[in-house]
């Protein structure tokens, strides 16, 4: 649902009515109309929609739809009510066709409300705004929709925020209502459907993850899950499919296909078998076969990096980046600080066979004269650029420049998102933005942690044990949300070895009170955290921009924070 925030004020509904038939009628407007309702009636002309349409034809049967299916309960708990009123209540899918009416009012005989056919209504208004919306009497476009006003709010999609349809609420005429006398109405019944959408998304979720699980049992399969929002694999999926693979996978799934199918990059084949709940396909099941001759995998003769970390996210980040790293074309790694990018910058070009490259770091200065740069990449010797949002306007430029004449350079840069870059450093990531890998913060790999210990560890003196940890102890560093990601953990970690006073295991009473007390978050589902991984990869793609992070989601931007607050982020 939207919101329930008071309606502004509206204009005088007889002065609109004189502009409307002035309109209607080809003769300038007076001053004082509304530019948004002038736009209104500007589209019904464009759409061809006539002012004086007769009643409206009769309504079609419903086109089958899951939001129906859901609102039904509710919206037939409403009917007897509205039975003996003047009002009406009505449903739209997200094409603005009506699924369902009750009641005596206008919109009951209507099939379709969209602009395109009936013109401005305050269920269009609605489904574009996504918030409520209100339209009265001349505001309409219709002549016989004159005297009568109307309020809708928007039904959004439990788990992206994606406008399903349209409740909306028909009366007549209410001069001076503000809100209309059915807002409280059209607002519950929307937060009504809006639940059962979100009772019947768990269930099949739950079925989802159960198939996922039953083929996941026997040790080292690798199988993977998808319903088009939710994506689960095993361990033995992630560290066999390529990216190409997974979204052949995903196309699948959403054309609710079946059978054995071809993966791309000699990933292997795959048996995808649907899955059903209540008669209806949700998502599909693949079981994934690698192929009889390892030797032929493209992606086997990547270069290997030998970095800590085996969980998905930071499996996939390095196997993009590997992939990338095959040509010695300009490679662009971000990420938060202290997130590995250059850690991982050094390891591909080590391990691709780049063991000299001019290495100039942005953050610790002036960079390099950019003379330097040209020529050490003319030599063909490779170029590591560290903290890219550090450079100076003028090195940017350069930068650009020598890009424009080699678009093909030997160039690695890593980039932390933070405050908006300016035009000329944006041109520079436009240009990058093929090519480039975006690193997971650690609060999203948590499995690495006892991975990444031993490595962060320095080596002990003589005579001493390596540093080890109680259950209790590694259970706080993972719950632990790491803003300064494996920087702070390896600065913690090196704490801990040269002052500890005590022999054995480190407790959890050695850990700093905020790593010890750790967030009172509760123990999130795979479906929650597949949830939380495209969130959190979402606002780092738009640098922590949460309105941006939201739009590429698909989700109201009150979702996010609701959404954020939930995974206490």
């Amino acid at each position: 649902m939207t919101t329930t925030e008071e309606s502004p004020a509206r204009p005088a509904l007889t002065p609109l009515r004189q502009a409307r038939e002035r309109f209607l009628t080809g003769r300038p407007l007076p001053d004082g109309v509304p530019d948004e309702i002038v736009a209104a009636w500007r589209r019904a002309r464009f759409f061809g929609v006539r002012h004086d349409l007769a009643e409206p034809s009769e309504p079609l049967p419903p086109p089958p739809s899951a939001l129906l299916t859901a609102a039904r309960p509710v919206l037939e708990r409403l009917a007897p009510a509205l039975a003996s009123g003047q009002s009406s209540l009505v449903l739209t899918d997200e094409r603005l066709r009506v699924l369902w009416s009750a009641g005596n009012g206008p919109g009951e005989k209507c099939h379709d409300l969209s602009e395109q056919e009936v013109g401005h209504n305050s269920a269009a208004l609605a489904l574009r705004s996504r918030r409520r919306a209100e339209v009265h009497g001349p505001e309409h476009f219709l002549d016989l929709w004159q005297d009568v006003s109307a309020v809708s709010v928007p039904v959004l999609a439990p788990e992206n925020g994606q406008v399903l349809g349209t409740v909306t609420v028909a009366s007549g005429l209410c001069t001076g209502c503000t809100p209309h006398p059915g807002a409280a109405l059209a607002e519950a019944t929307a937060t009504a459907v809006e639940a059962e959408l979100v009772a019947r998304s768990r269930t099949t979720e739950r079925a989802l993850l159960d198939a996922f699980q039953r083929a996941a049992s026997r040790p080292g399969a690798a199988v993977v899950a998808l319903d088009g929002k939710n994506r689960l694999l095993s361990d033995a999926a992630a560290g066999m499919l390529s990216p190409g693979a997974v979204a052949v996978l995903e196309r699948t799934a959403a054309a609710n296909g079946s059978g054995h199918l071809e993966l791309p990059d000699g990933t292997g084949t795959a048996h995808v078998t649907p899955v059903r709940h209540e008669g209806a396909v949700i998502g599909v099941v693949a079981v994934v076969e690698p192929p009889a001759d390892e030797s032929v995998r493209p992606h086997a003769q990547q270069p290997r990096v030998a970095l800590a970390g085996r969980s998905v996210p930071w499996r996939h980040a390095t196997a993009k980046a590997a992939e990338l790293a095959r040509s010695r074309e300009p490679l662009l790694l971000t990420g938060e600080r202290g997130t590995g990018k250059t850690a991982l910058a050094r390891e591909l070009l080590r391990a691709r066979g780049d063991l000299d490259p001019l290495v100039v770091d942005a953050a610790e200065g002036p960079a390099d004269e950019p003379g330097s740069w040209a020529t050490a990449l003319a030599s063909d010797r490779a170029l590591l650029l560290r903290h890219a949002e550090r450079l100076a306007q003028a090195d940017v430029a350069a930068l650009n420049s020598l890009l424009d004449e080699r678009p093909d350079a030997p160039l690695v840069l890593t980039y932390t998102p933070g405050t908006p870059p300016g035009p000329c450093l944006q041109r520079l990531l436009d240009t990058l933005a093929a090519r480039s890998v975006a690193l997971p913060a650690l609060r999203e790999r948590p499995d690495d942690i006892r991975e990444l210990l031993p490595e962060l560890a320095p080596k002990p003196a003589p005579g001493r044990p390596p540093l080890t940890w109680t259950l209790d102890a590694l259970r706080a560093l993972e719950r632990h949300p790491w803003p300064g990601n494996i920087t702070e953990l390896a600065h913690l970690v090196r704490a801990l070895a040269e002052h500890r006073q005590v022999a054995g295991p480190v407790r959890r009473a050695e850990l700093p009170d905020a790593v010890r007390e750790g967030p009172a978050t509760r123990q999130l589902s795979p479906m929650e955290l597949a949830e939380r991984t495209a969130i959190l990869e979402s606002l780092r793609r738009h640098g922590g921009n949460k309105a941006r992070a939201a739009a590429a989601l698909g989700i109201a931007r009150a979702t996010l924070y609701r959404k954020l607050r939930g995974y206490s982020l």
